[in-house]
């Protein structure tokens, strides 16, 4: 009969050690999701919704004076710019948090659109040097970088960031499918994307 007591009490304390340690993998399993699940989320990095086509004529001069200012010499060129601009959202940016226990990422804050990147196609037209001021290499590297900055100038008023920000649900959508690919749920709705004024990439 004692044994047959013994034989029970370690069933039960067996199945006991069994639950638990069920448990404590389970939980452990579902802890390295959330964290495996947020690193994926900000792996996707930058997102680009929408882009722009831009072509526009950059005028540039430089005046040198020499002699005390009795001789001056203009260099100058008419410069074509031919660029595209693509905005979107940095997801790095994106605040998230994950519940462990309800399996759901929570996204309390979404970034602004911005300036993803540039790329540009320079054409120079019309180089004349001047006679003590001709154009050297860093001269066509900071026209270069003047264009550059000319079209980042031009996005605001295109109305790209208007169209990113009604792209965001895509954004959102995408965030979703990857919490998605593991059994979690998204959770957005505290969320509401400001219409304040957008800030450029740097």
């Amino acid at each position: 009969m004692e044994t047959f007591f013994t034989l029970i009490f370690g069933g039960i304390l067996g199945l006991g050690i069994y639950t638990l340690y069920n448990y404590l993998q389970s939980k452990k399993k579902v802890s390295a999701q959330s964290i495996i699940l947020l690193d994926k989320i900000k792996k996707v990095c930058k997102f680009i919704t929408v882009e722009g086509d831009f072509a526009e004529i950059y005028h540039y001069q430089d005046v040198k004076e020499r002699f005390l200012k009795l001789v001056s010499s203009k260099k100058k060129a008419l410069v074509v710019i031919n660029a595209k601009a693509y905005v979107g959202y940095d997801f790095n940016k994106i605040e998230i948090t994950a519940n462990q226990k309800k399996k759901t990422v929570t996204i309390s804050h979404f970034p602004q659109p911005e300036i993803l990147s540039i790329e540009t196609n320079i054409n120079y037209y019309d180089k004349k040097d001047g006679y003590f001021n001709r154009f050297e290499a860093t001269d066509l590297t900071n026209l270069s970088e003047e264009a550059k900055q000319h079209i980042r100038d031009k996005v605001p008023e295109s109305g790209l960031y208007t169209v990113a920000k009604k792209e965001a649900l895509e954004s959102l959508l995408l965030v979703e499918n990857i919490v998605e690919t593991i059994g979690w749920k998204l959770d957005y709705s505290a969320l509401k994307i400001s219409d304040t004024e957008t800030k450029k990439l740097e």
